[in-house]
């Protein structure tokens, strides 16, 4: 005969399913190294359409195994099934790639065969002239990202006062990017891949050393380093210090992130 146990799981499991059938609202946040505003969020099953604001946050309904498409001009388009993980916290984070555009390939030049010695009577080629050759003190750094460089042409505007008069240097331009927004929005995006780089830079160095002593099943791991990116002291915490203090910083987010998971699971 069946006993009250029985009766309870049966009744939890019927609950979970009708609960996970029906569509819900869910708080979604799209990372990406480019913009992250006006991407098209739409899922099919819900005929539900949406777009991201300046910070890449979106809300839509969905239910279980319902599939997300994101896409813009700038990205690759992504699917996202909505799994049991979403439907429990209502939640998602999703990484977009850029869109590279390739162009056909073009042979230029003369065709080289493979043969050394035929090869190198059959090329017209000098040397590239470089500043060490006519005298220029040259950069020999690490180079910018696209984002460092737009933020260097756009400028810092530092206004001088003067009697009568307010004077931000000889061109316009670094106030005019900082009316609009554009120099605020340049240094956050260089913040971001910033903390991007360094978020799996860390993972790929010390992700196998940290999760044998703190178990953490593979499908939550990125979503891990990315909550230990989000802390305003990740980069303070992380950036130029030892694998210990970095190790140490980790194990303090994964108290965090575990009491998160377990809050949302009851």
């Amino acid at each position: 005969m069946p006993t009250i146990q029985n009766f309870i799981f049966f009744s939890v499991i019927l609950f979970s399913y009708l609960g996970f059938s029906q569509a819900i609202e869910i708080s979604g946040v799209v990372n990406s190294l480019s913009d992250v505003e006006n991407i098209h969020v739409l899922n099919k099953s819900e005929q539900a359409f949406t777009i991201t604001n300046a910070q890449g946050e979106f809300k839509i309904k969905a239910k279980l195994n319902d599939t997300i498409q994101f896409s813009s001009l700038v990205h690759q388009s992504k699917y996202v099934v909505v799994d049991k993980n979403i439907m429990m916290f209502k939640a998602m984070r999703v990484m977009l790639e850029e869109q590279v555009n390739e162009l056909d390939e073009v042979v230029v030049g003369k065709v080289l065969t493979g043969n050394l010695f035929s090869d190198i009577n059959n090329v017209d080629g000098k040397a590239p002239i470089n500043f060490y050759d006519v005298g220029i003190p040259g950069y020999t750094g690490r180079k910018k990202t696209q984002s460092e460089r737009r933020l260097s042409q756009a400028g810092d505007f530092k206004p001088k006062m003067l009697p009568g008069m307010l004077l931000g240097g000889a061109s316009f331009d670094p106030l005019i990017n900082a009316i609009t927004g554009r120099t605020k929005m340049l240094k956050k995006r260089v913040e971001h891949e910033e903390s991007e780089a360094l978020m799996r830079s860390v993972k790929a160095r010390l992700a196998s050393d940290f999760f044998r002593s703190n178990p953490l099943d593979e499908a939550y791991r990125m979503e891990f380093f990315y909550f230990c990116a989000d802390d305003p002291n990740f980069i303070k915490r992380c950036k130029n210090q030892t694998d210990f203090n970095i190790l140490l910083f980790l194990r303090s987010k994964y108290r965090d992130y575990m009491q998160n998971r377990s809050e949302g699971s009851d």
